[in-house]
């Protein structure tokens, strides 16, 4: 049950996420000129958040190989099986917005 609440959660909060990345893609976009066909606000967000969580990923596998780092392949919490890695880069991702949002960079 908890397993299932967590997933959830997780959703909601990646879904939170792409939305204000959409709310900031939607002020940038406004300012482009309308030459080619634009890209819609959420194909921006979700892209953003792709690249966002692989380029964490690639400077998290650098430091723990460079730093011989002995980490668990997978971590099993309920049914949910998942890469520590993959799942703090995605969660670093995810809170990324917010702390634009905070300190005003976009």
């Amino acid at each position: 049950m908890y397993a299932w609440a967590m997933l959830v959660l997780i959703i909601l909060v990646v879904m939170w996420s792409i939305w204000l990345r959409v709310c900031c893609s939607r002020v940038s976009l406004d300012n482009m000129p309308q030459v080619e066909p634009r890209p819609s606000p959420f194909s921006n967000a979700v892209q953003d958040l792709v690249s966002t969580a692989g380029g964490v990923y690639l400077s998290l596998v650098l430091i723990v190989s460079f730093l011989k780092i002995e980490l668990p392949e997978r971590i099993t919490i309920g049914i949910l099986s998942f890469d520590p890695l993959a799942m703090t880069s995605i969660g670093l991702a995810v809170i990324q917005p917010m702390f634009s949002k905070i300190f005003g960079n976009k």
